[in-house]
């Protein structure tokens, strides 16, 4: 794995010269994670996975994108860029890229209110660029083989196996989402795209109190593993 941002110009451009080079760039946001998350939370996570994915696959690390489109969480702290803006910042990266000689990115999501935007991101590289770079959006959460939540007990977990920067103290129970019938779950997740304090109450989607580092470092190799077989059939 290169940490780009660690490069000294010279270097990075006899890397990229050498042909064959694949990046991967972090997506994240900034937004309430409960009373007991920091607000980075999905940057943190997104960032430390996409460290493990290019250690697996050797692959150039870009820094992370630390905003995303987080309006659904207001009135709760979040600081967003809009869908479009987004959109922009990564197709102007991956278009620089591309200009250095590279030759495949993926882009690793942390936030689920990005991938609107960023579902767009593939066709509008193969448009503009001509095919002279491959692109592939994957979010993380969809290579972990658990029920995903918001500041509940999955990303808790994720959190306290990578991060100092938990108050379990404060962890405090959220939506119970097994307990809605299927209708009752899509109304919900429909008012949450919306507004996730008026779904959730109290912003949390889950119950975090039982989470652990030791289930969090389990769920952290799982989607490392599933999102490097991914990633290695895209550039076979």
């Amino acid at each position: 794995m290169t940490r780009v941002a660690d490069q000294a110009d010279p270097r990075i451009r006899e890397i990229c010269a050498a042909g064959g080079q694949v990046a991967a760039i972090p997506v994240g946001s900034i937004e309430q994670h409960g009373p007991h998350l920091p607000v980075s939370t999905d940057t943190d996570i997104v960032t430390e996975v996409t460290r493990r994915l290019c250690d697996a696959g050797g692959y150039l690390m870009m820094p992370a994108v630390q905003y995303g489109v987080s309006y659904e969480h207001a009135p709760l702290f979040q600081a967003s860029v809009s869908g479009q803006t987004l959109l922009r910042v990564l197709y102007d990266l991956a278009e620089s890229l591309s200009r250095n000689g590279v030759e495949t990115v993926f882009v690793v999501n942390g936030h689920h209110g990005n991938q609107r935007a960023l579902s767009r991101l593939e066709r509008k590289v193969r448009t503009g660029l001509g095919g002279d770079l491959q692109i592939f959006v994957l979010p993380y959460w969809r290579f972990i083989e658990e029920r995903f939540d918001h500041a509940g007990p999955v990303e808790t977990s994720l959190m306290l196996a990578i991060s100092g920067n938990v108050d379990m103290s404060r962890a405090v129970r959220g939506l119970d989402a097994d307990s809605l019938s299927r209708s009752e779950l899509r109304r919900v997740s429909r008012l949450a795209a919306k507004s996730f304090p008026a779904a959730t109450g109290n912003g949390v989607w889950g119950d975090p109190t039982g989470a652990t580092a030791e289930h969090g470092r389990a769920l952290l190799e799982q989607a490392v593993a599933n999102l490097h077989r991914e990633c290695q059939s895209r550039i076979a």
